[in-house]
């Protein structure tokens, strides 16, 4: 994150020298950026054309059809956050499309429109961020290592959010014939892929604005992404008011057996663990597929040497071990390589160690000692660590961008930024998150449970914050859940210590059932910039908590601060309804709690 918003005075921008830097470079902005854009859309208009154009129609339509089809539209994006840019991309895209004769179009066909023109737009994207990096126009601001780092990183994301919105549309239909059939678990899984999305191309703004001498560049990118940004919000939003949109307002009935959750399952577990996998995290030394250990005694003795052979896409769990030991080397678990399992002999045993950082021009996103990308990772009986310090600011020892990623007994240890819970569904149970400043941050969905949360002392003149969660959007389906967990000082901690802050405007985060140590300032909840008025569409909420730390009676009084949530509310923010745990930690064989 950003380092201006680390509670000191360095990289601080001043905000009037700022606006008006902005207002003069303009100009230079909106040409320089904009030429890239649009040469990358003549292009793909191109090739949408020649394809639209070879399944077209050429009968034509009548009045009632044209207003039947602008009704159903207009149903469709009344529910989004910007229906006026909805309703105009889907007609145009409707009238251009094979559907064109068709007078009453299904929702499965708006959907996929919706998701379509959002797809156009992340395509466009996807070549900006080379286009940069080879132009003239930004030699200067390209020779700045962290801002290289920052357009890589936003080539990773627009890349992913193109997967993201691809595998939205393959999966929006399920049933026999022409039959739409829609289920909640599909819906949930597209509201997870397409807020995915939309965190991807905030992170790619985030990374860029690090480089906090760099506006015009930041602001271009941000100019650039206007379209898709809308588009994918749109998209979520009619996903996650489907059933709403169907019923009530086109009178189209849902198959009420399909919207039902299978509750007939045990111990907890989000319900995307399977039985295999249980079994993998209840015993003590399941059977690995490859050895890694420091002394050779292993097939490898490093863990990249490893990770590089995992086989990808496979739909059966590779697992590795590895022995006791320090491992200096950065770790990353591919996009490609699913359903990797990853344990030691210990947290404190078995230690992968990094240093990458922002201040040497590493941009946030990728300085993480582990990254795992690859669905369904698992990790077990390990330690991450970023060494780099507290000087060098942003330092992340975890990213997991990882759907359907478990870690069970780690240890999560650094200053600024140790846990990036990036995006998708994440699951921690029984680990250590050790940091100062936003130490777990990021807008996946994660749920925390028995997991001991230690703040640490930080350098002079700083505060520290546990969270920095970062929804952007309302219609996201992520958040922070920490139940059941320790929060303790982890040495002599004598600065204020919060439970939060939030680092976007929807950000949400739920302490529940948790012990408060009394390292905790009575506040509980700060805003972003100091001296600064929060949102209101922030959710910062607690329920039944203990310990010295957890009296409410001084809490923050924003609006978006609620320090006693009543059951139902809580409940919301389990495992089950939360990260739809019992479809796949059942199968991991973790124990987990699935109820408060």
């Amino acid at each position: 994150m950003d380092p201006s918003h680390s509670f000191t005075s360095h990289s601080k921008v001043d905000e009037q020298a700022e606006q008006a830097f902005r207002r003069k470079a303009r100009k230079r902005l909106i040409v320089i950026v904009v030429s890239a854009v649009v040469l990358v859309t003549i292009i793909i208009c191109a090739l949408v054309g020649t394809s639209v154009s070879a399944d077209n129609k050429s009968n034509g339509k009548n009045p009632s059809s044209q207003t039947s089809e602008a009704q159903y539209i207009r149903a469709m994006c009344n529910a989004t956050r910007y229906p006026d840019s909805c309703y105009s991309s889907m007609s145009s895209s409707l009238k251009a499309s094979s559907n064109d004769t068709n007078p009453n179009p299904d929702p499965k066909t708006l959907f996929l429109l919706s998701l379509q023109v959002s797809l156009i737009e992340l395509t466009k994207l996807s070549s900006l961020p080379q286009w940069i990096m080879s132009s003239n126009s930004f030699k200067n601001e390209t020779s700045d290592s962290l801002v290289q780092s920052a357009l890589h990183a936003c080539e990773i994301l627009f890349l992913d959010a193109i997967d993201q919105v691809n595998e939205s549309m393959s999966s929006i239909q399920v049933g026999q014939g022409d039959k739409t059939v829609f289920l909640t678990s599909k819906i949930n899984d597209i509201r997870t892929r397409l807020s995915t999305a939309i965190t991807d191309q905030d992170t790619c703004i985030a990374g860029l604005q690090d480089t906090a001498k760099h506006l015009i560049l930041t602001d271009g990118v941000r100019y650039a992404m206007t379209n898709s940004t809308e588009f994918t919000s749109n998209s979520l939003a009619i996903a996650s008011n489907l059933v709403k949109i169907l019923d009530d307002q086109l009178g189209i009935p849902i198959h009420r057996k399909l919207l039902t959750v299978d509750h007939d399952l045990d111990m907890g577990f989000p319900s995307w663990v399977n039985k295999s996998d249980r079994r993998l995290l209840q015993q003590e030394n399941p059977e690995p597929n490859l050895t890694v250990a420091k002394d050779g005694s292993g097939a490898f003795k490093t863990i990249r040497e490893a990770v590089d052979s995992i086989p990808k896409n496979s739909k059966s769990r590779f697992v590795i071990y590895v022995k006791e030991g320090i491992y200096v080397e950065n770790v990353k678990i591919e996009k490609q390589q699913w359903n990797f399992m990853m344990y030691g002999d210990g947290m404190n045993k078995t230690i992968i160690s990094g240093s990458l950082n922002n201040v040497d021009g590493v941009t946030t996103f990728l300085s993480g000692t582990l990254i795992a990308e690859g669905r369904g990772f698992i990790a077990k009986d390990m330690g991450f660590k970023n060494t780099a310090g507290p000087q060098k600011e942003q330092a992340v020892a975890v990213r997991s961008s990882s759907d359907q990623s478990i870690f069970h007994r780690c240890s999560f240890d650094a200053y600024q930024d140790t846990l990036y819970t990036h995006s998708n569904r994440q699951f921690y149970r029984e680990c250590r998150i050790i940091g100062t400043i936003d130490f777990i941050f990021g807008n996946a969905a994660a749920i925390f449970q028995n997991c001991t949360i230690q703040p640490r002392q930080p350098m002079e003149k700083q505060n520290n914050t546990i969270t920095a969660q970062s929804r952007t959007d309302p219609n996201q389906n992520t958040g922070i859940s920490i139940q059941q967990c320790q929060m303790t000082p982890f040495d002599n901690l004598t600065v204020p210590t919060f439970l939060g802050r939030p680092w976007r405007d929807h950000a949400t985060t739920v302490i529940m059932e948790s012990y408060i140590g009394d390292f905790l300032d009575p506040l509980g909840w700060i805003p972003w910039e100091p001296e600064t008025d929060p949102p209101n569409t922030t959710f910062y909420a607690e329920y039944q908590n203990f310990g010295p730390g957890s009296a409410i009676d001084k809490r923050a009084g924003w609006l978006g601060v609620l320090p006693n949530i009543t059951s139902d509310e809580a409940a919301k923010f389990t495992v089950e309804p939360f990260i739809q745990g019992r479809q796949w930690l059942v199968q991991a064989n973790v124990f987990f709690q699935d109820t408060l």
